[in-house]
């Protein structure tokens, strides 16, 4: 007879999981999914797309529901999980239904990061995270001469900036830092991604901290900063980032900080309950990237089969592409000490590469432009690939490596 193994959150993680299980454990387990959302597991990286209408929702969905059916699965979406009896390893929904669980899951990704500021609960503020989200942008943005005000110049801000933009919205964003996406990139492929970003029609503010959102008749007016600007808005989003969605397992006894703490088996501090993707934190890292939840699905997948399997964690990677703006990370971009670099700038076609070498070994790599080795530099990174006897070639990538040797 088939284990009960229940799956709580219907994203990327889950997804992911789900596809990876009934590669290696088909009829192993009865699969059941539980997604607070409506809708079925989509790719949230595609949501700048659907806001800008390059895409329907539809279109982001990871897999269709015969999929789904074919597999086995049982969905149950749009009616969130409410609590974990850990007692009777029951989970109980939202409705008062309990299900039954030999193993449990929790895939509960992210919650987005509210801002302290006075305003947040105006009309017409909103954040930057899933459908719903995007619904009410789409509404928002549907009045013709909207003004829209975007905080945050990382990942979720520029997603969020150009969809607006392409939507049709004047559309400022603001960012406290003096340059975009400074976990990711270094100052030279920040100052590339920001022309870019203001030729898709977003004007980009930098430098600029928030210091309240105005509003008149309880509706948003614009977002004063503490330099005494006012940037005049009638739809304010707030796209600073995502915090782990650790609320059930706290509840429910689970060791916790920033994320539900998790070993190298993907297991909680209660041994038949799992987390990965955007909840978990492993070795004090919460990673909020879809990379490392495909790592940590496709290693508890193997351990679920029965496998040996060990997550030692992932080397951090971001691949950005966004109405055609192509950026890519990986590993180490500060540099310092003990690091050479390898740089290769083209204004004219827009082309940057940064390669940061150190004993001999790719340790990070910054690309703009054109990003079609990125995953290439990746592996090198990841597998501590010697790159002594290519570095001649290696700005120029895996063809012309290829082609020297």
């Amino acid at each position: 007879m088939s284990e009960p193994l229940l799956v709580i959150g219907n994203g990327m993680a889950a997804a992911k999981l789900c596809e990876e299980l009934s590669a290696r454990a088909l009829g192993r387990y009865a699969v059941a999914v539980v997604g607070a959302e409506p809708h079925l597991a989509y790719n949230r990286v595609l949501l700048s797309e659907v806001l800008a209408g390059h895409m329907k929702a539809q279109d982001a969905q990871m897999k269709p529901a015969a999929w789904w059916r074919e597999k086995g699965v049982t969905l149950q979406y749009g009616t969130p999980a409410a609590a974990i009896d850990r007692d009777r390893r029951q989970v109980v929904l939202s409705d008062g239904r309990r299900l039954p669980y030999a193993k449990l899951v929790l895939a509960t990704g992210s919650h987005p990061i509210r801002l302290p500021l006075p305003g947040m609960d105006l009309e017409g503020v909103h954040t930057f995270r899933d459908l719903k989200d995007v619904e009410a942008l789409l509404a928002a943005a549907a009045v013709k001469g909207t003004r829209a005000v975007v905080i945050g110049g990382g990942l979720l801000g520029l997603e969020a900036a150009v969809g607006l933009a392409g939507a049709g919205v004047k559309t400022s964003l603001v960012h406290l830092m003096d340059r975009l996406m400074e976990r990711q990139l270094d100052a030279a492929a920040a100052a590339f991604l920001k022309r870019a970003v203001e030729a898709r029609g977003v004007e980009v503010l930098l430098a600029a901290a928030s210091e309240a959102i105005e509003g008149d008749a309880g509706k948003v007016t614009g977002l004063r900063l503490k330099d005494g600007r006012v940037i005049p808005a009638d739809l304010l989003v707030v796209a600073c980032g995502v915090i782990p969605n650790a609320d059930l397992a706290r509840a429910a006894g689970l060791e916790a900080k920033r994320g539900i703490l998790v070993d190298d088996t993907l297991a909680t501090s209660d041994p038949h309950i799992f987390a990965i993707g955007e909840c978990a934190e492993h070795r004090g890292i919460a990673y909020g990237l879809v990379a490392p939840a495909y790592d940590q699905a496709r290693v508890l997948a193997r351990g679920l089969a029965g496998e040996d399997a060990r997550y030692e964690g992932s080397v951090v990677a971001t691949n950005l592409k966004i109405s055609g703006v192509p950026v890519f990370s990986a590993g180490d971009v500060t540099g310092g000490a003990g690091t050479e670099d390898i740089v290769l700038t083209d204004r004219g076609l827009g082309v940057y590469r940064r390669l940061i070498v150190k004993d001999g070994l790719l340790a990070g790599a910054v690309l703009f432009g054109d990003t079609a080795d990125g995953l290439f530099y990746l592996d090198l990174i990841t597998n501590r690939t010697p790159i002594t006897a290519m570095r001649a070639d290696l700005a120029f990538g895996r063809d012309a490596i290829a082609a020297a040797a």
